[in-house]
């Protein structure tokens, strides 16, 4: 009598099981791995919350503040419109240095080359780094250390 094969998963049915097993398990958004000829990729989608709850927000204090006074300046309106602006590609806290206790990355009057890292946005604990969309002198910063930013909103301007 011939074995139904539709009752038992493939051993690559099963691997991708597993896979997708472990990204809940660890919250991670996606897997990838490659052996013997055989490459998977496990991927899951997810929401982003625009607003936390206070109590995480709390429990994720921002680290101190990395900037001299007046290198802040706040957003005006025409800041978006201004082509030298680089906006936030996503939704999370920007860190002006790469660790607590470095000097940051740019400053208001630092020279960028085009791919240069201007800050990092963590999202989804990954930390992102944001580069200079082009070469120029950074003339304004409009976040602090540790600040939440929002989708599109301006981080700094190059000119």
């Amino acid at each position: 009598m011939a074995k139904d094969t539709k009752d038992k998963p493939s051993a690559e049915g099963m691997l991708i099981r597993e896979l997708a097993e472990l990204l809940n398990e660890t919250g991670l958004s996606e897997i990838e791995m490659e052996r013997q000829g055989l490459r998977l990729r496990v991927a899951r989608q997810l929401t982003m919350a625009v607003a936390a709850p206070a109590a995480v927000a709390a429990a994720h204090a921002p680290l101190p503040s990395m900037h001299l006074a007046g290198d802040v300046a706040p957003k005006p309106a025409d800041a978006a419109s201004n082509p030298g602006t680089v906006k936030s590609p996503m939704v999370g806290t920007a860190y002006r240095a790469a660790e607590p206790g470095s000097a940051p990355f740019v400053e208001v009057g630092t020279r960028v080359a085009q791919g240069q890292t201007l800050l990092i946005i963590e999202a989804m604990k990954t930390m992102n780094h944001i580069p200079a969309p082009r070469s120029g002198t950074v003339t304004q910063v409009f976040i602090d250390n540790g600040q939440p930013v929002e989708f599109g909103e301006p981080l700094v301007v190059i000119e």
